[in-house]
């Protein structure tokens, strides 16, 4: 009793933190001495020394434990094989269980508590004479630091919070692009979480497009307007995020979708872009795919109950919603539905896809009562994405012949015969293409690294034939990402975005006829930052079976000592043919200022090398992917940019299910690990259909109703093979909306994890309850989150 007034008189004296107070009111929580060897357990009560000088302490003292998922057996039987699951009762697909959400809020709770925690335990173990004799002089020693220390941390946290918020220019604009009469961009206001939607009058002197063009923003120039301010629209909503925003043809109207949950279901409203009123009901239940039909109609797609885009609507401006048209529905629940326009913008296409196969419709845009007509029928294995021009549509192509893609056109009039236009080609990968009235670009990827090519395109009613020598766009690093952006179809210039690891985002204007390429906009970074300060540069790993995995590295040249001693952090993914392209992120200068080295395994199951570095890790070569990972880990630390114990490492989603599994797999290789919104029951979610995305991708992961499949992905799945071994310390974190990845997958793992790990590492569990798979919509809300997950990793590195 008497430590407890103590601590809660210096509670009010240091002002720490509520959730902090809270946790250490509810029972003593600093073990005696002897007590210290053991001092940081998650799953052990501490029995305290009996002494004459504590003899209170003996049945109270206990460090901070963790919440306690209660174990209620669910047993599963396929293939005579039983597995039993204690902690399936955490689904709850209508979010409102009281019992989850308490389990929920109590880890959160956790987790504000428990790095402070740990601060006090290290520093008691290393208190030279403490002994026996429970809470002495010495422990009040090191309790009023832990208590000084406690609000420490939390200025510590929220002074690199600052500290990264201090990068941002608050008050800003995206580079405007032009669309008819106007510029169109986005402006940031200092302190606000979000964006506002904006366009001003072209001016009279700037009728011809050029790469100079900048638009005017003076007192004598045209005034800006504000269509759209997500601020406002954000006042009433935990979460809010628009996921689509179209200017109609005639830019008289503005389509919008808006998510305010995080669960990826949209409500869509249409507004005059002058008068910001509404036009008409808002239309519900709907996915982000969503375009214009000319000026006064819109295509857009619904999902089923799985989430599953299946039905594609044609929408009348003014009509109710249960009036619109079906265009199409998609019966087979491996295959969704996407929606595109034209550059042209005088055709519409609906695709359906699964992991092998796509097929498309189009729909002119200028006869819509025509309805969706078949552009590439739907052949197994055959991948195709369109586009048109002219007289023609044009066709990016992939087969088993043709893995890396080839692009072909046809005729508009008959689609049934083809011309190749670009070849495929075994080390070139065409990841896309983008139209113009007189060009072709064709973004590609060759040995890793991404390429621009344009291509001369004859005038319009002219044959088309095989193109060749395309123009490349260059580049100044070593490794670098590249990303196409809008761009105007009837004019000569092209943008797109360029960073790299130690270059901010930057957006280009080429123009394709000269050849010139001009920076429109590059992201402010503001405190004293200097790009010459740090290296970049790709190194490769050689796997078990002698592949050679790349690498994209970033440190700074004048901190780090390249000896082994130096942090480490290291992100994958490996999944879905995406590629984790080396890119600017300011916050992570948090990390390289201090010492870190960053470090992108790019291992496969991407498509970093192609489409066959994909199809090496997916499937019944899924662990080709794991085993990439920990052989990129290896290959760092022979090569003495990190140590075991400096080496921390991270995924999310699909790259969370990498973390999961490398834990599992070789849990003495790393220091700690964060792991968001992980995909780690494998086997149990691809076996149940009623869960969004399994059905989709069972070509991805593999039908675990086939014996072959379950047996190869039990063997890696991280909840099925969490074991009595050390782990390092892990952060886990999940979205309570989550349609992706349900947010019981990372509970249940969190929950095994410490009934059965034997180390006295922490292990935390982050779930926000008001967002989805992305976490948190605010700008700034997301940078904090950075500053948390850069925090524990600084704290299980002893760097604080």
């Amino acid at each position: 009793m008497v430590l407890q007034n103590l601590r809660l008189n210096f509670g009010r004296i240091l002002c720490i933190p509520l959730t902090v107070t809270v946790i250490l009111s509810s029972a003593v929580p600093f073990p005696p001495a002897a007590a210290t060897t053991a001092a940081f357990s998650h799953h052990r009560r501490y029995a305290a020394s009996a002494s004459p000088m504590n003899p209170s302490l003996q049945s109270q003292s206990q460090s901070p434990l963790p919440p306690v998922a209660k174990k209620v057996e669910h047993e599963m039987e396929m293939f005579g094989d039983v597995r039993i699951d204690n902690y399936y009762w955490l689904r709850d697909d209508s979010r409102t269980d009281p019992e989850v959400l308490s389990y929920l809020s109590q880890e959160n709770a956790y987790t504000d508590s428990i790095i402070i925690w740990k601060w006090f335990i290290d520093k008691r173990n290393n208190y030279k004479g403490v002994n026996n004799l429970g809470l002495h002089v010495a422990d009040l020693g090191i309790l009023l630091l832990y208590l000084s220390r406690s609000s420490r941390t939390k200025e510590f946290e929220d002074k690199l919070f600052a500290e990264i918020r201090g990068r941002i220019k608050e008050d800003d604009i995206s580079a405007p692009l032009r669309k008819g009469p106007y510029y169109y961009y986005e402006r940031t206001l200092e302190g606000k979480e979000y964006v506002q939607h904006c366009r001003r009058l072209i001016s009279d002197s700037q009728k011809i497009p050029s790469v100079h063009d900048i638009m005017p923003t003076g007192p004598e120039a045209p005034q800006e307007h504000v269509i759209l301010d997500e601020n406002v629209k954000a006042q009433h909503h935990q979460y809010y995020r628009v996921g689509t925003f179209k200017v109609s043809p005639n830019n008289k109207l503005v389509a919008y979708a808006e998510d305010t949950k995080g669960d990826e279901i949209y409500t869509v409203y249409v507004i005059d872009a002058e008068t910001q009123a509404t036009i008409g009901e808002p239309l519900v239940g709907v996915t982000g795919y969503l375009e214009w039909a000319g000026d006064n109609a819109l295509v857009y797609i619904t999902m089923d109950e799985i989430l599953r885009p299946d039905k594609a609507w044609f929408h009348v401006l003014g009509t109710e919603q249960s009036k619109d048209t079906l265009l199409y529905v998609e019966k087979d629940d491996m295959f969704s539905l996407g929606l595109q326009a034209s550059e042209s913008k005088k055709y519409l296409f609906v695709e359906s896809g699964s992991k092998n196969t796509t097929f498309n419709f189009y729909m002119d845009v200028s006869k819509p009562e025509q309805g969706l007509k078949v552009l590439t029928p739907r052949v197994e294995g055959i991948d195709t994405t369109v586009s048109h021009r002219g007289d023609h549509f044009f066709i990016t192509r992939r087969s088993d012949q043709f893995f890396n893609s080839e692009v072909v056109s046809c005729a508009v009039n008959d689609t049934s015969s083809t011309t190749v236009l670009i070849p495929h080609r075994e080390s070139v990968k065409i990841q896309e293409i983008q139209l113009f009235s007189d060009h072709l670009v064709a973004y590609e990827r060759e040995n890793g690294l991404q390429k621009i090519i344009v291509y001369q395109l004859p005038p319009v009613g002219e044959p088309l034939r095989s193109l060749e020598s395309g123009q490349a766009v260059s580049f100044v690093d070593p490794v670098y990402s590249v990303d196409s952006s809008d761009s105007e179809f009837s004019s000569s210039i092209l943008r797109f975005s360029y960073s790299s690891l130690r270059t901010p985002s930057s957006v280009y204007d080429y123009d394709m006829k000269t050849g010139i390429s001009v920076l429109k906009k590059i992201n402010s970074v503001l405190g004293g930052f200097d790009s010459t300060r740090y290296v970049t540069e790709r190194q490769w790993a050689p796997a078990s079976d002698g592949t050679l995995i790349p690498m994209s590295i970033v440190y700074r040249k004048d901190v780090v000592k390249l000896d082994g001693s130096d942090p480490l952090l290291l992100y994958g993914y490996g999944s879905y043919e995406v590629c984790i392209d080396p890119s600017f992120k300011s916050s992570r200068l948090s990390l390289l200022d201090r010492g870190f080295v960053y470090a992108i395994a790019h291992i496969r199951g991407g498509g970093e090398m192609g489409r066959q570095w994909y199809e090496n890790g997916k499937l019944l070569k899924k662990k080709n992917t794991f085993t990439d990972f920990i052989a990129c880990a290896e290959y760092l630390i022979e090569k003495k940019l990190c140590s075991k114990d400096r080496l921390c490492i991270e995924g999310r989603s699909a790259g969370g299910l990498l973390i999961g599994a490398v834990l599992n797999m070789r849990p003495d290789l790393f220091k700690a690990a964060v792991a968001g919104v992980p995909f780690v029951d494998v086997v149990t979610t691809m076996l149940d259909p009623t869960i969004p995305l399994t059905t989709a991708e069972w070509e991805e992961w593999g039908d675990p109703r086939k014996e072959e499949f379950y047996f190869y992905m039990k063997s890696y799945s991280p909840v099925d093979n969490v074991k009595a071994q050390n782990y390092p310390h892990i952060l886990v974190t999940a979205g309570l909306n989550d349609p992706r990845v349900l947010y019981s997958e990372p509970a249940k793992f969190v929950a095994k994890l410490r009934d059965m790990k034997t180390d006295d590492s922490i292990l935390l569990f982050k779930c926000e309850l008001g967002a989805g798979h992305f976490s948190k919509s605010g700008r700034f809300e997301k940078l904090q989150e950075d500053a948390f997950t850069y925090a524990f990793i600084m704290k299980t590195l002893n760097i604080i």
